[in-house]
C-alpha cells in the first residue's frame, strides 16, 4: 500500500479544525489540522447563513475554525467544508475535544519515553487500541484517572498500562472517580433474603445518587461508588458499607467488605 492510499480522510458530515491559509474573494482554503494539514475549501456561500459582502468579515488568515464536511474528494485530496452548519455548541464541544487530545498526546509521548520506545511504537503496540477503544488518547486517561484498574478491566496489559495510568493521574484531574468494593451478605434465618435486601437498601440510602449495587452471585454484591473525586467517594463508600454491616449483623447476620478483586 502507497502513502497516497493509505492517507486518512475526514468523513462527510464530521467536525474537523482547521486553519485558515487562504482566503479569496470566492472562498477561503484551509489546512485541516487533524489530517496532516490536508487541504480544505470554504466557499463564500458555506460562511454564514447570511449573506456575505466581504469574506474576510468573517475569516482571516491563520485563524482557527471549526467546519464541518460536506464533501470529500480523495482523488484531487481536496474536502469542501461549510461554517453556517456548525453550531455555537458544536463549535465549542469540538474545540474542548481537540485541545484536550493535543495534551493527550503530549502526554503519549511521556509515557513513550518512560518506556523507552518511539511514539510510533508506542501507538502501534498500545495507542491504536486505546483510541480505539476509548476514542482518543485523552479519554483513556480520563477513565484512568476516574477508576481504579480501569485498563486492566477492559482488557489491557503489559508494562506500558501502569506507566500509562501513573502519567496520567499526574497530569489529569479527574471530573469524576468510580471505585468498587465487594460485599459479602449471609443471614440463615426464615427472612434471610429480605434481610439481606434490606441491609443492601439502607447502604444504598445513604447516598442514593452515588452507590450503585450489582448482584454477583450469593452471598457476593459489587458495590460501585461514584464522585467528584476519590477521597469523597472513599468517604461515600465507608458510610454506605458501615451501614449495611450494621443492619446485617443487628438483624443476627453476619457480613464483610472486601476491595474490588483483580481481574
Amino acid at each position: 500500500m502507497t502513502e497516497e492510499e493509505d492517507e486518512i480522510f475526514p468523513e462527510d458530515g464530521e467536525l474537523v479544525i482547521a486553519t485558515v491559509v487562504k482566503v479569496e474573494n470566492h472562498g477561503a482554503y484551509v489546512a485541516l489540522d487533524e489530517y496532516g494539514g490536508l487541504q480544505g475549501y470554504i466557499p463564500i456561500q458555506e460562511v454564514s447563513t447570511g449573506w456575505v459582502k466581504f469574506i474576510r468579515d468573517f475569516v482571516r488568515e491563520e485563524q482557527k475554525v471549526v467546519a464541518k464536511v460536506i464533501r470529500v474528494d480523495r482523488e484531487k485530496k481536496m474536502i469542501d467544508l461549510s461554517l453556517k452548519y456548525v453550531t455555537e455548541h458544536e463549535k465549542r464541544e469540538k474545540i474542548k475535544h481537540w485541545r484536550n487530545e493535543k495534551r493527550g498526546l503530549k502526554l503519549f509521548e511521556i509515557v513513550a519515553e518512560k518506556l523507552g520506545m518511539s511514539v510510533d511504537d508506542a501507538m502501534k503496540q498500545f495507542g491504536r487500541k486505546l483510541i480505539e477503544k476509548y476514542g482518543g488518547i485523552y479519554p483513556a486517561m480520563e477513565e484512568a484517572v476516574r477508576k481504579r484498574k480501569a485498563l486492566k478491566s477492559a482488557g489491557f496489559d503489559g508494562e506500558w498500562v501502569e506507566v500509562f495510568t501513573k502519567v496520567a493521574r499526574e497530569n489529569i484531574v479527574p471530573t469524576s472517580a468510580e471505585i468498587s468494593g465487594i460485599v459479602e451478605l449471609r443471614h440463615n434465618g426464615s427472612d434471610g433474603i429480605l434481610q439481606i435486601k434490606n441491609a443492601l437498601m439502607k447502604m444504598i440510602e445513604t447516598e442514593p445518587d452515588s452507590i450503585n449495587v450489582q448482584y454477583l452471585g450469593a452471598p457476593r454484591y459489587l458495590v460501585t461508588v461514584k464522585a467528584k473525586d476519590f477521597k469523597s467517594a472513599e468517604k461515600i463508600l465507608e458510610k454506605g458499607v458501615k451501614t449495611c454491616l450494621s443492619y446485617i449483623k443487628d438483624a443476627g447476620g453476619t457480613g464483610e467488605f472486601k476491595r474490588e478483586e483483580e481481574k
